[in-house]
């Protein structure tokens, strides 16, 4: 690794004087497009601050999130796989982060560190600026870990008509039904469980979802986490099919595709998560200087 790159994967605060300095913490990270998503917000906002990346070793973020603060850093963004040790680390959660059992946004108030989580939000608004209506909908979640966690909440507050969680075991997908059962029911939501397989069976999963959103790292690795006998199931022309991967037409959406459906990656989650990071950050009179779809529309293009 040469010296400039080992520099750009450890943001050092004391290194840009007269700007605030934030960063986003992964490992690996280069490949992360959250630098150039919060320089544009920075840009259409006129806001005077730095954005870089942060690498620490799998078992240091404690180490290197305490320094990048007490360096002078103002905020971060936090993504795998160090989203758990980030929610250890906040001395205050917000509502949202402790539903979602994750953090992937600090920041300092008064000497504290706050922790946030702004997937769920991110994950609703990209919906909501595609058309989708969430509201009376039919919506079908394929995975039980935390990114499925962390947009469960959102989903609800939203009142779909009903809401399935399908995973590969049972004991995970029955734990969030423990976890937002309250919620579910307050908001009105039918809220259940189903294993992967009970897709394929036309006599369990007897119509198909308004929404299918694959909440599964299986687009990584160019798997889907469904058989085609399942989407045959799940998809019609109506169905809107979101894969949180982002940068590639992933097998599940081509599984989509081929039957009718409307598709969408991820890319939109991840700028409408960091817009609200960024708002959290920088103050909530900035929403209208910001446009997040604009980047978006860049960064599609770039």
């Amino acid at each position: 690794m040469s010296q400039a790159t080992s520099a750009e994967l450890h943001t050092d605060p004391t290194q840009f004087p007269g700007l605030d300095v934030y960063a986003v913490a992964g490992n690996p990270i280069s490949h992360s497009k959250s630098p150039a998503i919060h320089k544009r917000f920075a840009e259409q906002s006129n806001q005077k601050m730095h954005y870089g990346r942060l690498q620490p070793a799998l078992d240091q973020f404690k180490t290197a999130a305490q320094a990048f603060f007490a360096a002078g850093g103002k905020g971060m963004n936090v993504t795998v796989p160090f989203k758990l040790d980030a929610q250890a680390l906040a001395d205050v959660l917000t509502p949202r982060a402790q539903l979602a059992g994750a953090v992937n946004t600090l920041c300092i108030q008064d000497g504290k560190i706050f922790g946030d989580n702004t997937d769920g939000a991110g994950l609703v608004r990209d919906l909501l600026a595609q058309g989708i209506q969430i509201k009376g909908s039919r919506i079908l979640l394929l995975g039980a870990g935390g990114a499925s966690r962390g947009v469960l909440g959102p989903l609800l507050e939203h009142s779909p008509k009903e809401l399935m969680i399908a995973n590969r075991s049972n004991v995970k997908a029955d734990e969030l039904i423990h976890l937002f059962g309250s919620l579910a029911s307050s908001v009105g939501v039918a809220l259940q469980a189903v294993s992967l397989s009970d897709l394929e069976d036309a006599v369990k999963t007897t119509s198909p979802f308004d929404l299918i959103i694959n909440a599964t790292a299986a687009g990584l690795s160019d798997a889907s986490p469904i058989s085609d006998a399942a989407a045959s199931n799940i998809f019609t022309p109506r169905s809107f099919a979101y894969d949180m991967v982002y940068g590639k037409a992933t097998a599940f959406m081509q599984q989509a595709l081929h039957r009718g459906a409307r598709v969408s990656d991820g890319l939109g989650m991840l700028v409408e998560q960091a817009a609200d990071a960024f708002l959290i950050w920088r103050g909530p009179e900035l929403a209208d200087a910001i446009d997040p779809r604009a980047v978006l529309a860049e960064l599609r293009t770039s």
